[in-house]
């Protein structure tokens, strides 16, 4: 999904990304306003991950959320 597809389903992906990172707050979530690499910092600094698996992670929930025929 690009930026521009991300930050254009924010407001949706907002409630999403909480449920699946239960240890990101809605004041994380509201400073990052929609941005894709703010959130792969934040889930990698959050969860103790290496970068790689962050993208990974969140590649792959994008995929499950909103696969090709979604977006």
């Amino acid at each position: 999904m690009n930026e521009d597809i991300f930050m254009g389903k924010w407001a949706q992906l907002k409630g999403k990304i909480k449920q699946e990172w239960g240890n990101l707050t809605d004041d994380d979530l509201d400073r990052i306003s929609g941005k894709r690499e703010e959130v792969v910092g934040l889930v990698q600094e959050r969860y103790g991950w290496e970068r790689e698996r962050a993208e990974t992670e969140l590649n792959t929930f994008l995929d499950r959320e909103f696969g090709p025929a979604k977006v």
